[in-house]
């Protein structure tokens, strides 16, 4: 029987994530791949910032990638990529807007956590592969995501269209149309509140899947307990969203979340 696992946000908590891997039985007491062949185990983003060694935690997984079967494991994007890749490649580069406040990638990632040593060791091949990561996939018959919004259907109607513009545009060298895909991503509580349920619906009607599986947002604040008590995801949303974000930065659990079929 296939088993799909989902993990998010490690924010640079390199030891919760191999600890959780374990603990899940997906890798061995050295931290190898220990999957069988119908299993399957996806990172949701936020490898970087907030965190001591988000650096660390790419070479990790790709490290991990490496050893498993193709396609076993697997990586979307989430707007601390994005941010992370729109330093390197911007830097304090100034971004066109109307406001009065200055705005550039770098503000914005030493406002969000962004740590010195991850952008220093990123090397012209990791960001070369981070570029070419998905925004959205379909496993199980669960829509994932990294952040609960819906303003992923900015980029199509269908996943493939969302990921193939919104890949083309990360391939593109406009600093204004990384900063939409910036502001886009980080952009979340679409599914939260009285009409939660009906946007989770409408979107799910559209890409698919029965339920929304996403991080971005810290399970604890909505639950309104404190990270280091949370034990597991939190769905809600009439059952039509899953989130899975465990605050590991902030004390918080790193959650390994066996997403089941039905």
């Amino acid at each position: 029987m296939t088993r799909v696992f989902a993990v998010s946000d490690v924010h640079g908590h390199l030891e919760k994530l191999t600890a959780a891997l374990h603990v899940a039985g997906l890798t061995d007491a050295d931290g190898n791949w220990a999957g069988d062949e119908d299993t399957r185990l996806w990172f949701l983003g936020d490898f970087f910032d907030r965190g001591p060694d988000g650096i660390g935690v790419l070479r990790y997984v790709r490290g991990l990638i490496g050893q498993a079967p193709d396609g076993a494991i697997r990586m979307l994007l989430g707007n601390h990529e994005i941010l992370a890749l729109g330093m390197y490649k911007f830097g304090d580069t100034f971004v066109p807007h109307d406001g009065i406040t200055l705005r550039s990638f770098e503000r914005s990632w030493a406002l969000n956590g962004g740590q010195d040593r991850d952008q220093e060791l990123l090397t012209d091949d990791d960001v070369a592969w981070l570029l070419d990561q998905p925004l959205l996939a379909l496993d199980t018959d669960q829509l994932l995501m990294h952040s609960d919004t819906a303003e992923y259907v900015e980029w199509g109607d269908t996943i493939d269209q969302i990921n193939a513009a919104a890949g083309a545009e990360l391939h593109s060298d406009d600093i204004e149309v990384w900063w939409e895909i910036w502001r886009r991503t980080t952009s979340r509580y679409a599914f939260r509140g009285p009409s939660g349920p009906e946007v989770a619906r409408i979107l799910l009607q559209h890409l698919g899947g029965r339920r929304i599986v996403h991080g971005h947002s810290i399970v604890a604040d909505q639950l309104g307990i404190d990270p280091e008590f949370l034990t597991g995801p939190h769905l809600y949303a009439e059952g039509l969203a899953l989130g899975i974000d465990g605050g590991a930065f902030d004390g918080g659990p790193c959650l390994v979340v066996e997403l089941t079929a039905e």
